[in-house]
């Protein structure tokens, strides 16, 4: 995966909630065989990560994503109190959304075609559903932690932590990481068995989702802390209306 691939990724606003990194299919060593685990142990780990992640919907937040040290994104969300607020860095080019209630506002200096850099009022209406900015459960964790653990193909517990292998493949696109395959080319098989290591804290929250630099994959991780902090966003003055230039480059279709 070279630095170049993951740096170009922020042309578009695509990055914001969904960062898609193309990734390499060239020809990678064969990843080491894993260890079978028990199916039971499985799902005994994944559960643990699910039950892990229900502070989404009943506390605030804060979550850091980092692709390959290059793409950094840094959320607070109160899906309770229905704010939220984000900030994507990347290259040299900045993101920002600010949410409350059902005002979606954006600003960006990146250079996209007929839209200008000052604060902008999004209609949610228009927005894809692949952005994915909503407080509605299941779609309202900026790490997109479910997505991961959706992928899961092997897990065991170790204590406070859950290691094991997902298969990047069967990663649904949305919020935070997304790998996808460089144009012409298709994912190597070991990404099938990519492996990853979670952590959850003394009260069983997941504080971190670690994927190592792998088979073609840029190294990739969330971390979620504050819990239970006030989220304070302020609604920007003088936002204008976001103009129709902008809605068909959101989204991972942009």
């Amino acid at each position: 995966m070279t630095r170049g691939a993951v740096g170009g990724i922020a042309v578009g606003v695509l990055l914001l909630l969904g960062c898609s990194v193309g990734a390499s299919g060239g020809d990678e060593p064969a990843a080491a065989p894993h260890a079978s685990v028990d199916a039971g142990a499985t799902l005994e780990a994944v559960d643990l990560l699910r039950s892990g992640t229900k502070f989404i919907d009943e506390t605030s937040f804060r979550v850091d994503t980092d692709i390959g040290g290059i793409v950094m994104i840094r959320s607070y969300a109160d899906n309770v109190k229905r704010r939220a607020a984000t900030k994507l860095s990347a290259s040299g080019q900045v993101i920002e959304i600010r949410m409350i209630e059902n005002a979606i506002y954006m600003k960006t200096n990146a250079d996209l075609p007929g839209v200008g850099k000052e604060w902008m009022s999004l209609d949610p209406a228009r927005v894809p559903s692949d952005f994915a900015l909503s407080f509605a459960p299941g779609k309202n964790d900026p790490g997109g932690s479910a997505r991961l653990i959706d992928a899961i193909v092997t897990a065991r517990i170790e204590g406070s932590q859950v290691a094991g292998t997902l298969d990047v493949t069967r990663m649904r696109p949305g919020n935070g990481i997304n790998f996808q395959p460089n144009p012409g080319e298709t994912f190597p098989d070991t990404v099938r068995s990519q492996p990853f290591r979670a952590t959850l804290d003394a009260e069983g929250r997941l504080v971190s989702f670690v994927i190592p630099e792998a088979d073609g994959l840029p190294a990739a991780s969330l971390g979620y802390a504050d819990f239970g902090k006030a989220v304070e966003v302020v609604r920007p003055q003088g936002a204008v209306p976001a103009p129709a230039a902008l809605y068909p480059q959101l989204g991972l279709g942009g």
